[in-house]
């Protein structure tokens, strides 16, 4: 028999609280005031722990993608906790409608929650794609410029805390300016300010100004790069905190931002136009959605390189990266997204990188850890290595296997030598060798 499934509607926003589980730190907490400002009651969640994965394992099939099992255990984690009114609770999934599993991610949510005895609980959907027409949350456009807008705020708030928090010379300090700015966007967005283009491209300097004031010693450190399935990239629980694993290490972390994703999934779009064919309206639409993201995007990028901090290129270059390795065709999951990344990031100064790819993402595994050899062979100074996250693999292992890496890119930074072709056993698949070749710093 078919469940009917209770649907968020309309006048819950004025009567249940919405869960959601955390990905993009900064940028979920501006989110969250984002959506306040549109009448929705929010809280992003923060369990974590092996119990939310067992959880995961409890309710949904093991051979279901590692992010979805991570999801749907930090849900009914959070409603096992009793610190929610279940009557008056939804929570918050997002589908990216493409072909990723992670579209159906919500089915399975809702099946998990009958199995866990919550029947009850609406689950609403935040998409671009048009899916759950039915449901009381809509992403209309005043939520979709407010959202817009935290994600280039979060991106630009995480690049600079990352390319001053290893060397401030007071710790402690690029995180409280993170909290600091969280703030004044936070009241800025429920005021209804501060989301417009214009009203970015004036903020994004004032920001610059303020992390480039922090007193720090600039010293050599090993730069790392982070890559990888969205939510294992991203979401320390998902990844079991490979921030703060890398900067107890000494090194200057890289996170590619998350407004790179968002424009990956609109060019899509209108590739599948010069790939396929289909309705010349949706190019038309997705060019211009591109150059009015460009524009905020370039703005932030030259107020960051102008206050003296390392600024990738804009999305529209990042398509270029990956020509002659893969094909702006190869769009299931991260897709070329993530061989372009990885490739902005050697050319920037990160070439050490650590690809996070989850269990169940084949997609990502061959767009991730199938270019490794590729991007080795063209920029000999690559030094990758790919982590499996799954609910049998230990922290332990993925750290050492992290430090594996990051020997070679001490030694590297200790003793630079010629870049030197890499040997085909290398190119096979062999990690680099100590002292091969020298670490960009």
């Amino acid at each position: 028999m078919e469940y009917n499934y209770p649907k968020f509607t309309k006048e819950m926003k004025a009567t249940h609280t919405i869960l959601i589980p955390n990905m993009a730190v900064t940028q979920f907490r501006l989110l969250k005031y984002a959506l306040e400002h549109e009448g929705y009651k929010c809280e992003i969640l923060g369990n974590c722990g092996s119990a939310v994965a067992q959880l995961g394992l409890k309710y949904v099939h093991n051979d279901t993608c590692y992010p979805a099992l991570l999801v749907i255990g930090q849900f009914i984690d959070a409603l096992n906790s009793g610190k929610y009114d279940l009557d008056h609770t939804a929570l918050l999934i997002t589908q990216t409608g493409g072909g990723c599993r992670a579209s159906n991610y919500i089915h399975l949510l809702r099946k998990a929650l009958v199995k866990a005895g919550y029947p009850q609980i609406p689950v609403a959907s935040l998409n671009f794609s048009g899916l759950e027409k039915d449901s009381g949350f809509q992403m209309d456009l005043p939520l979709l410029r407010q959202a817009v807008a935290c994600v280039f705020y979060g991106d630009m708030l995480s690049a600079l805390r990352n390319q001053v928090a290893p060397y401030e010379n007071v710790p402690g300090q690029a995180d409280r300016l993170v909290d600091t700015w969280i703030g004044r966007l936070g009241r800025a967005l429920l005021a209804g300010k501060s989301y417009t283009a214009r009203e970015m491209k004036h903020t994004f300097p004032l920001i610059a100004k303020e992390f480039a004031a922090i007193p720090v010693t600039r010293v050599p450190r090993v730069k790392v790069g982070v890559v990888g399935e969205i939510y294992v990239k991203y979401s320390p629980l998902g990844n079991n905190d490979l921030q703060k694993f890398l900067e107890s290490e000494g090194c200057e972390v890289n996170f590619p931002g998350l407004m790179g994703f968002c424009q990956y999934c609109i060019f899509n779009m209108g590739e599948d136009h010069v790939l396929y064919g289909g309705k010349l309206a949706t190019k038309f639409t997705t060019d211009r959605l591109l150059d009015w993201l460009d524009g905020i995007e370039r703005a932030m990028l030259k107020a960051m390189s102008s206050a003296g901090f390392y600024a990738p290129g804009p999305f529209k270059e990042l398509i270029e990266k990956p020509e002659g390795v893969i094909s702006l065709g190869a769009k299931m999951g991260e897709g070329w997204l993530l061989t372009a990344e990885m490739i902005e990031l050697v050319q920037g100064g990160y070439p050490n990188i650590v690809c996070a790819q989850p269990f169940g993402c084949l997609p990502n595994h061959i767009v991730g850890k199938g270019m490794v050899n590729k991007i080795r062979a063209l920029y000999p100074v690559a030094n990758i290595t790919p982590i499996d996250y799954d609910p049998s693999a230990t922290k332990v292992n993925q750290e050492n296997r992290i430090k594996l890496m990051l020997a070679v890119a001490k030694e590297r930074l200790e003793n630079p030598a010629p870049a030197q072709p890499l040997t085909a056993e290398e190119i096979a698949g062999g990690a680099p060798t100590v002292g091969r070749h020298p670490m960009t710093v």
